[in-house]
């Protein structure tokens, strides 16, 4: 197994404000942020800070592309959106699809049954968040059937329409996605 990279053995304070100028830099001025470790005692070149550079650009992307996605998803079926667990799963998500990148980073890639192992523990967790959502969504549909049952009984009996309205808006504020 390859050594770890000059720049993961840095001090974890370091390493997190290198990542604050590398974002800060749009992923460039290598050079400058080369000198910058090398003014604080750490000798690292360009190209292992241009290395670094490069997958915390794509993991970050990856994060965005993961955040927009479920955020469009929420957008275009607000009527089944539950925002607390769609950011849930979209941050498991992440996490899965992070890891997926670090196994294709590996750069001992040598063991394909390690890789296969790695990624059917993914799909199970995948599986296991998407039944979850599913369940989530009959639950918070049938909850909104028996308040439309119930209305419909209130109409049956005699209420009128504004008495209705306001049973219902009441009520909805206390259903799973309020937003109904």
């Amino acid at each position: 197994m390859p050594p770890r990279s000059k720049v993961d053995q840095l001090p974890e304070a370091l390493r997190d404000e290198l990542k604050q100028r590398l974002i800060a830099n749009g992923f460039s001025n290598y050079n400058e942020l080369a000198e910058w470790l090398t003014d604080r005692g750490y000798e690292i070149g360009k190209s292992a800070v241009g290395v670094y550079g490069q997958k915390l650009e794509r993991r970050l992307r990856a994060i965005k592309a993961s955040t927009d996605a479920a955020r469009m998803i929420s957008e275009a079926a607000p009527d089944d959106a539950d925002d607390r667990s769609n950011a849930i799963i979209s941050l498991v998500q992440t996490q899965i699809f992070e890891g997926l990148l670090a196994m294709q980073d590996a750069e001992d890639e040598s063991n394909p049954a390690k890789r296969v192992e790695i990624l059917g523990k993914a799909a199970k967790n995948i599986a296991t968040l998407t039944r979850a959502s599913v369940a989530r969504h009959k639950w918070a549909n049938e909850i909104r059937k028996q308040l439309e049952a119930a209305l419909a009984a209130m109409k049956k009996e005699g209420f009128d329409e504004g008495t209705l309205a306001e049973v219902q808006g009441r009520i909805r504020i206390y259903l799973p996605d309020n937003k109904r």
